[in-house]
């Protein structure tokens, strides 16, 4: 189900135990079953489509949006704005709310997996714009990661831009993205996050990508970073796409607020 990009390899699992997906007419109620390509799958009825071959995006997220597929509170969602044509997709890791920068969407549960695995061991840097005093000093305690809910982070390099007034702009790269480790790890040494931007991904990089457009990664460049992790076809990339523009008022696209059947 995740290399076919009906939903991530976790999703994937929820949705077995919740009793949503049929073998050969009969209802799967593990994950540990083994497939073969005879076997016919339905997820909600209907059979699960040939799977497509992996591709990436990049993101600009606007902050406002949850990075989630529907939100029972109906809040703006990154997947809300994405240009019609783009295909069912799911994103690689998330940025919260009051983050924004650079997101990657993929439609391959797989890749998406793989990418986020810390063993991929991929640096994601950021800007942030903290209030408070920042000193090097106390930024470099952060090379030792901190404690948030009783567990150690890994090492957080940080390095002081400027402080202008009461704010500190800070460059920051982590290699593992716990819920909100940046904001929290900041918090340990008194600088609170008011503005946050992802600006990297391993190698993939935000550039000038202007905000809440999407552009996907060409495919020889997605072969040579990616190919170790999973197989990478040659495909005809599609460029830069423009987004719906953004409104509090909008409703979820049923193409992408629900899963493909």
């Amino acid at each position: 189900m995740a290399r076919a990009g009906i939903a991530s390899r976790r999703e994937a699992e929820r949705m077995i135990l919740a009793g949503r997906v049929n073998v050969n007419n009969k209802r799967l109620d593990t994950p540990a079953c083994v497939i073969t390509p005879d076997d016919t799958i339905l997820v909600d009825g209907q059979p699960i489509a040939t799977k497509q071959a992996p591709r990436l995006w990049k993101y600009h997220k606007p902050t406002g949006m949850l990075t989630t597929h529907s939100d029972p509170g109906g809040r703006p969602t990154v997947f809300d704005n994405l240009p019609e044509d783009l295909p069912r997709v799911i994103s690689v890791g998330r940025l919260d709310m009051n983050s924004e920068g650079l997101l990657l969407l993929t439609n391959d549960g797989e890749l998406a997996r793989k990418l986020e695995l810390p063993q991929t061991a991929w640096a994601r840097r950021y800007r942030a714009r903290a209030y408070g005093k920042a000193t090097q000093e106390k930024l470099d305690r952060l090379l030792q990661g901190v404690m948030i809910d009783g567990k150690r982070t890994g090492p957080i390099e940080a390095t002081l831009d400027k402080q202008k007034g009461d704010n500190a702009w800070i460059s920051l790269t982590i290699r593992e993205g716990k819920n909100r480790e940046i904001r929290r790890a900041l918090e340990t040494i008194d600088l609170r996050v008011n503005r946050l931007i992802r600006i990297s991904f391993g190698p993939f990089q935000l550039g000038t990508l202007e905000r809440g457009k999407v552009e996907e990664i060409k495919n020889k460049i997605l072969r040579d970073q990616v190919s170790h992790l999973v197989a990478i076809p040659k495909i005809r990339p599609q460029g830069q796409l423009t987004t719906k523009p953004t409104s509090s008022k909008s409703k979820p696209r049923k193409s992408h607020a629900r899963r493909r059947r």
